[in-house]
């Protein structure tokens, strides 16, 4: 799934206006760019963007639940905490983000890219991620307990100490992950699809989940 790498590649460009109001509960925008602020504890459940770009924006904290972000473009943002529970992510784009401690449990992401970006602690516990990509990232202790898996791949990513716990899996590609350390859930990734050199690097772990003893004679 290529991305758009520039504001001015994007098909609503030229139609893009200066947000310059408040964030506030179920807000509807379309066709804005909110650029270059820091948002504190926003109060903003239930907003939608539609055709909009999201640039340089620091995201602290506050209440983002059922958050609906349609064909919305983001790029050098920061997502620190907060609530993203029940929020829909639809042909949405990601670039050289941070997104750190958010809890966007029971979330619905589809045809999302998602690149070169630094996530941590991210909380997709329940969340359904349909043809998703994670390009170049790094995922620290991403949680996907329990998760609809579709169509989701990890092209030059980096996955250190995830958890896949109770996953629904379907068409999940590893292959050129750059690393792939899943602490919980090997047992729930039946179908998923890794590469040879993945394998040997995951023996030991599927040996200890399949309770099979290795040791010399």
């Amino acid at each position: 799934m290529p991305a758009v790498q520039d504001l001015a590649s994007l098909p609503y460009a030229r139609h893009l206006q200066p947000f310059t109001g408040d964030l506030t509960h179920d807000g509807d925008h379309t066709e804005v760019h909110l650029d270059g602020v820091e948002l504190e504890e926003a109060q903003a459940a239930g907003t939608r963007f539609g055709e909009s770009a999201i640039t340089g924006v620091t995201f602290s904290g506050g209440e983002f639940d059922h958050v609906r972000l349609d064909d919305v473009w983001l790029s050098r943002c920061r997502w620190i905490g907060g609530n993203w529970a029940e929020s829909q992510l639809l042909d949405t784009t990601i670039l050289d983000s941070v997104l750190a401690g958010l809890q966007s449990y029971r979330s619905y992401w589809r045809r999302v890219v998602i690149q070169s970006c630094k996530i941590d602690s991210l909380n997709l516990r329940g969340a359904k991620l349909q043809d998703v990509e994670f390009r170049d990232c790094d995922l620290s202790e991403v949680d996907f307990g329990e998760a609809t898996l579709i169509g989701v791949t990890f092209p030059g990513s980096a996955i250190r100490r995830a958890r896949f716990n109770k996953v629904t899996a379907k068409k999940l590609d590893f292959r050129g992950a750059r690393e792939l350390d899943i602490a919980q859930g090997w047992d729930a990734l039946r179908g998923a699809v890794i590469d040879p050199t993945q394998l040997a690097e995951a023996a030991p772990a599927l040996a200890h989940v399949l309770g099979i003893v290795v040791k010399d004679r």
